[in-house]
């Protein structure tokens, strides 16, 4: 089987709108860490000398958001209330939705600004198969090469209401996309929306899920590698953090 790694990276290094702090306890630091605290909470002395070089175990700490790298939205980020009920956290939802066949949709003609309904059917008819109920779409944009720059969550496309609710239609309940977000960029939609006043430019691929249950995987990487658009299988298990509206996941696709 050959794995082809779909994930973008979290890295403290990259530029980021919310930041990312990572601090590292180095093995020599985590064998004092470890000494000190077994002579404080257990009296218990330990000579550090008698571990292997001193050292025991690193240890990192991250502060950063859900929404860092790839990651799983589940539909409690939506919003508190949907027309099917209390929308569920990411820990909450069957395992089933993150693995099974995949189909990736060339849209890197997409510039900046949104992607309708009719440029998504035109995709479908490019590589001959219409997605169905239990296959994982991945919108291919291109965003990807400009991940870890201010650029990256400004210049991508994304889908509009018109356009998620053809995938939701046609059963799919996992879209994934290499851009920041399955929306257009945020200055894209405030100024079509400061323009028009029409509020549905706003969120709409995010609103969409609070009529209809379904997730997306936002941060994707590396989708001109898969060597075709079908034939693949996606699996992107969200971690298991209880109460979150998302949460990180490792990305592949899985090819015989």
């Amino acid at each position: 089987m050959r794995v082809i790694d779909l994930s973008s990276a979290i890295d403290a290094g990259a530029w980021e709108v919310d930041g990312i702090k990572h601090e590292v306890l180095t093995p020599a630091e985590g064998a004092r860490h470890m000494a000190e605290g077994m002579l404080r909470n257990h009296g218990i002395a330990f000579d550090i000398a008698d571990l292997p070089d001193g050292e025991l175990l690193s240890l990192d700490t991250l502060t950063l958001t859900t929404h860092t790298g790839t990651h799983v939205d589940a539909p409690s980020h939506y919003g508190s209330m949907a027309a099917y009920g209390v929308p569920r956290h990411v820990h909450e939802l069957p395992l089933e939705w993150f693995i099974g066949p995949g189909v990736v949709l060339d849209l890197t003609d997409g510039g900046v600004g949104t992607i309708g309904a009719e440029r998504l059917r035109r995709a479908f008819a490019d590589i001959g198969h219409t997605p169905s109920a239990g296959e994982i779409v991945l919108l291919h944009t291109g965003a990807d090469r400009l991940a870890g720059t201010p650029e990256y969550f400004t210049h991508f496309a994304g889908l509009d209401g018109e356009a998620t609710n053809l995938l939701l239609d046609l059963g799919v309940r996992l879209i994934g996309t290499d851009a920041f977000g399955l929306d257009a960029p945020f200055p894209h939609m405030l100024s079509e929306f400061q323009h028009t006043g029409d509020h549905s430019v706003l969120w709409p691929a995010h609103f969409a899920g609070r009529q209809r249950e379904y997730c997306q995987i936002e941060r994707l990487a590396n989708l001109g590698a898969l060597p075709a658009p079908t034939g693949f299988t996606v699996q992107a298990f969200p971690v298991k953090i209880v109460g979150a509206g998302a949460g990180w996941t490792r990305a592949v696709a899985l090819l015989d």
